[in-house]
């Protein structure tokens, strides 16, 4: 008997139970929602020779930053795979490659596999998202190769919320706004708690300035959202972002506290640190008080689950924590060695952090300056990255350059025009 997966790919198991919960396990990770780990382990204990369902149960051990158990899991699947189909080889040499620290070889193999294989979800996923492998890439033009990516596949997945919400996530960041909130209203009445539609209709209303609109969204729609999923902590930035730009300092401090910064999320370490750090300097940015010991706690942090560089957007937010705290001998190691998908940009960056730190608003433009032009190098969605934006204006600011500030957001971000989170532009 030979049996397929639910997007139509001969799978290489005999076993009904294993494929149900290989299905459920995918639909799970796709929607961002909890338990994937549990359902792909109980795929590959219905059928231990399953070398995909391996393969799915390292992808989501990764994601919940179990890197030691996700090893062992991909290791499994490439000691199987040999009797397993092509695709099925291909699909475990992508997350192989991944996990084996080697980010440009996984991008190659999916964006070669998925050519001959479009509906091999689990592998294509690895190329989409800001957090993906295009998204990570490094390359000037990302955003734009993104869009062409998820539009490539889109016409494979007719009616798919997965898919949907993809392409909506593209189109949001290409400056398509209406589109994509069109594409993501079909892709949440397919499947309503789609994590990753919940989040991409957050970006798409940051986007257009909806802050009330947004905050009302996502307050219903994360109270049957589990805490332990992938999601949860970055969404609670969301809803701490728009409670900032509402000038709801206590809601801001209260997600933050519940459900962002360490100790109060089971995110993924980057999005803890990245996400905690953004928040706080975009607080203080606007002119809220921020105690020095939360920047000392995410100093810690940062040292302890990025000691050495290599993730260009973690070290970016790291290097921020280190000269917020006053640990210059953390933030001058991240300068003298930053290297990975855009550790050219984060020297800079870095050097700009501990400008802004000691006062030097001059040395800090400078700096700044460097990157400006190419900022999406450096990874992450267009709302993360006007943690840059705004520390830019800010500092031109600090300057006495109001109009080149209020003509620096008009012409590069005029979405925050209106409710500017800049002290003294509002």
């Amino acid at each position: 008997m030979t049996l397929s997966d639910s997007y139509g790919n001969t799978i290489s198991t005999n076993t009904a139970d294993a494929r149900d919960h290989y299905d459920h396990g995918v639909q799970l990770f796709l929607g961002a929602e909890f338990g994937a780990v549990q359902a792909f382990e109980a795929s590959v204990s219905a059928d231990p020779a399953f070398a995909v369902g391996y393969a799915g149960l390292a992808r989501a051990l990764m994601m919940e930053a179990r890197l030691p158990e996700a090893k062992t899991a991909i290791a499994r699947a490439q000691s199987l795979a040999s009797a397993s189909t092509d695709r099925e080889r291909t699909h475990v040499s992508a997350f192989a490659a991944l996990l084996d620290g080697d980010p440009p070889l996984a991008r190659t193999i999916v964006k070669d596999h998925v050519r001959d294989h479009p509906r091999d979800a689990m592998a294509a996923q690895l190329c989409t998202n800001v957090f993906g492998l295009i998204g990570f890439s490094g390359k000037v033009g990302r955003e734009a190769e993104l869009l062409a990516y998820t539009e490539t596949l889109l016409p494979h997945y007719q009616n798919d919320w997965w898919m949907m919400s993809m392409h909506a996530l593209s189109l949001c960041e290409t400056g398509q706004t209406d589109a994509s909130l069109s594409l993501m209203e079909r892709s949440l009445a397919i499947n309503p708690r789609n994590a990753n539609g919940a989040h991409f209709r957050a970006h798409a209303l940051y986007e257009t300035g909806e802050i009330a609109a947004g905050r009302h969204y996502l307050r219903g729609w994360m109270e049957q959202y589990d805490k332990r999923a992938v999601l949860h902590g970055h969404l609670s930035w969301h809803v701490a972002l728009w409670a900032l730009h509402d000038g709801d300092e206590q809601a801001m401090w209260d997600a933050v506290d519940d459900s962002v910064r360490p100790g109060s999320s089971d995110s993924m370490p980057i999005n803890v640190l990245t996400d905690t750090a953004a928040i706080l300097y975009r607080a203080e940015i606007a002119g809220l008080k921020v105690a020095p010991e939360r920047w000392k706690d995410l100093s810690g942090y940062a040292a302890r689950f990025f000691p050495e560089t290599g993730q260009s957007f973690a070290d970016m937010h790291a290097a921020l924590c280190h000269a917020m705290a006053g640990d210059g001998e953390r933030l001058a190691y991240i300068v003298d060695t930053a290297k990975g998908f855009a550790g050219d940009l984060v020297r800079p960056v870095a050097k700009g952090w501990g400008d802004i730190a000691r006062g030097n608003w001059s040395g800090a433009l400078e700096h700044l300056s460097q990157v400006m032009a190419t900022t999406e190098r450096l990874g992450g969605s267009r709302a993360q990255r006007d943690l840059i934006e705004l520390a830019y204006v800010n500092v031109l600011m600090k300057l006495g350059l109001e109009k080149e500030a209020r003509r620096t957001l008009k012409l590069r971000r005029p979405v925050l025009c209106d409710f500017t989170p800049v002290c003294g532009m509002q």
